[in-house]
C-alpha cells in the first residue's frame, strides 16, 4: 500500500484516485475473491489485480485501484519469487491437490543432490507446456473447462524464463523448493515436470508466491488489515 495509506486511514477518495496493496492471498480464495472483498468494502468499480494465484496457492496479491489499474500489465510483467513444496512418488490431472495423487514411482533412490541436478535442467530459457487445468482459452473457451468434460487438450510449449530453481530440503516424499521467475512460468508445471524426469512422479502440494518485482511477502496485508484501516465514513453515497 502507498505510505501515505500505510500510517493512517485511507478514504475513499484516495482508493478511487489510484492505490496499489499488496495483498497476502489467503488459501482456497481465488484472486477474484480477493477484488470482490475489496471491492465491496471500498464500494467502487475500478479494482483490479496482476497476475493470478491459483486457490490452493497464497503469497503476494498486488491489487490496484484508480489510476494504477493502467500499471496493471506493467506489475504482471515483473520478475515472481516463490517458494513451496513438491510431493515426489505421485502425480495428478492438474499438477497440484485439486486432483487426487496416483502413485507413479519409487522414491528410494532419490536424494536431495540428485533431485537438484536434475532441476537445474528447468533453469534458464526453456519451453514449457503449461498445465490441461489452466485457464489459457483456446477457440474461446477455458482448457480446464474442456479437461474437465474430459476432452483431450493440446497445448503448445511456452518460452519462458526460470533464473533460480533451488531445491532447500528433502522430506520424503516432499521435497521444498525456491523458484525465481518470468512472468508465465508455471510452477505446477515445474513441479511435474521434475517428477517426470526422476521417474518417480511428482506434484505441487503447497505453493507462496513471496515477491513480484520488488513487492516482497514482508509488505503484504491480510484482507482484514485492509478492512481495518478502511475510513468507511468517506465512502459517497453512489458507488463511482
Amino acid at each position: 500500500m502507498n505510505d501515505s495509506a500505510s500510517t493512517s486511514l485511507i478514504t475513499q477518495q484516495q482508493v478511487l484516485d489510484g492505490q496499489v496493496f499488496v495483498i497476502d492471498k489467503p488459501l482456497e480464495w481465488t484472486s477474484f475473491d480477493v477484488i470482490g472483498k475489496l471491492r465491496k468494502i471500498f464500494k467502487i468499480k475500478k479494482i483490479g489485480h496482476a497476475g493470478t494465484l491459483d486457490p490452493l496457492a497464497t503469497g503476494v496479491l498486488i491489487v490496484c485501484t484508480g489510476k494504477f489499474t493502467k500499471k496493471i500489465n506493467e506489475y504482471m510483467g515483473m520478475e515472481k519469487e516463490y517458494t513451496g513444496t513438491i510431493t515426489l512418488g505421485a502425480a495428478t490431472p492438474t499438477y497440484d491437490l485439486e486432483s487426487t495423487p496416483i502413485p507413479v514411482g519409487s522414491i528410494e533412490a532419490i536424494t536431495l543432490e540428485k533431485a537438484q541436478t536434475v532441476a537445474n535442467t528447468f533453469t534458464g530459457v526453456i519451453q514449457q507446456i503449461p498445465p490441461a487445468h489452466s485457464a489459457i482459452k483456446i477457440d474461446g473457451k477455458r482448457v480446464y473447462e474442456l479437461a474437465r468434460q474430459g476432452k483431450e487438450v493440446k497445448l503448445d510449449p511456452r518460452t519462458v524464463t526460470v533464473n533460480v530453481f533451488e531445491l532447500t530440503d528433502w522430506q520424503p516424499p516432499v521435497l521444498s523448493f525456491r523458484v525465481v521467475c518470468s512472468t508465465g512460468t508455471y510452477i505446477r508445471s515445474l513441479a511435474n515436470d521434475l517428477g517426470a524426469a526422476l521417474g518417480c512422479g511428482g506434484y505441487l502440494s503447497a505453493l507462496c508466491r513471496t515477491r513480484i518485482g520488488e513487492f516482497g511477502i514482508e509488505q503484504a496485508l491480510q484482507v482484514t488489515d485492509v478492512e481495518e484501516r478502511f475510513d468507511k465514513e468517506s465512502i459517497q453515497p453512489k458507488m463511482k
